[in-house]
């Protein structure tokens, strides 16, 4: 039976001062050296083994490509040192971009203990770096599913050990790179083994594991519910075991009766159904569950932080198959909320089932609702796959949605949600159009649907996953499903400030 969790990352990490000298970095496998872009050859000159650096330093300065040097060191250990230049001014993203450079130069076979230093910076310049280093050597060590006949060795990193004064966030950082991890597994797998029913085990195990609760809907409730949208898409799914998983963290601690609702898109394949795609568009339409994916990624980060309030989790899980009981074009169905829908097409299945979903979790009056879905390839067009779209009731969380993106390297970029967007979902039969026929801003009419199903009052952000899937990873990962919304969420919410601000004015 295929291994449907993750195992966890198996990775010790120790944060202390270590010696910057010849006969420490003979003791290690491999380090890493971040140097200021202020005056280079003078702190190479200061490094352990300095001639090498200073010899390696001119000649790529003669290729124009002396951002990171690396080398063996003339020990019996033959420790692998690269030795990086950092920008003088640098973002998140181009910090984790740089760190998963250096990590794969750095990284080989045979690594076991990993050290990193930082010099000729400030200290909190230094951490942020250490941090970035860090978090792209996790995500690099990180397991994958392989079904190979003969695997690829997996990462050989058992120790990394960062070299600095004053404290290091060991715990949120672990936690991070688990989330992503988790997010990241889960999409990987092929569909045969990560169908609803497999997933939704997957869930039930990971909520014993981490003392979570869990509910499953399925498909007989959800009809006593009158999820019309959700089970218009599961009539044609032949594995069945569709319905909604809600898993629900209580911190042992609560500070205040806040609570924050999590919304994940898992369509675990979506042939597009009636409308069915072209063999090129439906070849990776098994990651379309990566919403759910992380979701349940950011809970498992956002619990194993013990953040103070109260967290559902919601994932939306079905297929989107063709058959002879597939939703057609024309339908119209009703939401649980009494939202009447008149189906356009039938690949616009990550709508309907959100919808139904959305307004469950918005029933229970959250004090933030932040749902995840990889909706549309309108967004991918406007944004590319280097940022994803977020949406919001709220226009003024606009600068903190985009400061999250800053600072945790995830970027999102906000788009306008006006109300008369809506003209173009305006339908002659029922309440709403599911989509428009043409696809001309087709990211923003898709969140103007799904505010519908979101209940007045509840502040609520839609995040378009257009990053959720590149080719050659994206920032600090190196896989092509990026576990992207992990590492954002994280910034955006683990410190509570966001969440109490939205309380106060509810």
């Amino acid at each position: 039976m295929a291994q449907v969790l993750p195992p966890e990352i198996d990775v010790e990490i120790r944060a202390r001062p270590y010696t910057e000298s010849e006969s420490s970095l003979a003791r290690c496998d491999a380090a890493v050296f971040v140097l200021g872009a202020n005056e280079p050859e003078k702190q190479l000159a200061a490094l352990p083994h300095a001639d090498l650096w200073r010899a390696l330093y001119r000649a790529a300065k003669r290729v124009d490509d002396k951002r990171v040097l690396t080398a063996r060191l003339p020990n019996k250990r033959h420790t692998l040192v690269s030795v990086a230049i950092a920008p003088a001014d640098s973002t998140a993203f181009s910090r984790l971009s740089l760190a998963a450079r250096i990590t794969r130069e750095i990284l080989q076979p045979g690594v076991g203990l990993l050290r990193v230093y930082a010099r000729g910076m400030d200290e909190v310049i230094a951490r942020q770096w250490q941090e970035a280093i860090a978090s792209a050597v996790l995500a690099a060590a990180a397991p994958m599913p392989q079904r190979k006949s003969k695997p690829e060795p997996e990462c050989s990193l058992r120790r990394l050990e960062i070299s600095g004064p004053g404290s290091f966030p060991v715990a949120r950082l672990l936690a991070i790179a688990q989330g992503n991890h988790l997010a990241r597994w889960l999409a990987t797998l092929p569909p045969n083994e990560l169908d609803c029913t497999a997933y939704r085990r997957a869930l039930k195990a990971l909520a014993k594991r981490e003392g979570w609760q869990y509910r499953f809907y399925d498909e007989a409730e959800l009809r006593r519910l009158g999820a019309g949208a959700f089970l218009a898409v599961t009539r044609a799914n032949a594995h069945r075991g569709a319905g909604i998983v809600r898993l629900t963290f209580r911190p042992a601690q609560p500070k205040h009766e806040a609570k924050l609702a999590l919304v994940g898109k898992g369509i675990c394949f979506d042939t597009g159904g009636i409308n069915l795609k072209p063999h090129k568009s439906m070849y990776r339409m098994h990651g379309d569950m990566q919403g759910s994916a992380v979701a349940a990624g950011t809970l498992l980060t956002l619990s194993r932080c013990d953040v103070p309030f109260r967290i559902d989790c919601w994932l939306a899980l079905t297929e989107n198959e063709i058959g002879p009981g597939a939703y057609r074009p024309q339908e119209v169905v009703r939401a649980c909320n009494g939202v009447t829908i008149q189906v356009v097409h039938s690949d616009a299945e990550g709508r309907m089932v959100l919808a139904d979903t959305l307004a469950l979790a918005s029933r229970e009056k959250p004090t933030f609702l932040l749902d995840f879905a990889t909706l549309t390839g309108t967004c991918v067009a406007a944004l590319t796959e280097r940022y994803s779209g977020a949406f919001t009731n709220r226009p003024e969380l606009h600068d903190s949605l985009q400061a999250a993106g800053r600072d945790s390297g995830e970027r999102v970029w906000c788009f306008p949600m006006d109300e008369d967007f809506d003209q173009d979902l305006e339908s002659p039969i029922a309440d709403v159009l599911q989509c428009a026929l043409e696809g001309s801003g087709d990211h923003i009419l898709a969140a103007r649907f799904l505010g519908r199903f979101v209940q007045a009052g509840v502040p609520w952000v839609h995040i378009d996953l257009a990053a959720s899937e590149r080719k050659g990873g994206l920032a600090h990962v190196p896989t092509d499903m990026t576990g992207f919304g992990v590492r954002y969420a994280t910034h955006l919410l683990a410190g509570g400030e966001l969440i109490k601000k939205l309380r106060k004015r509810s």
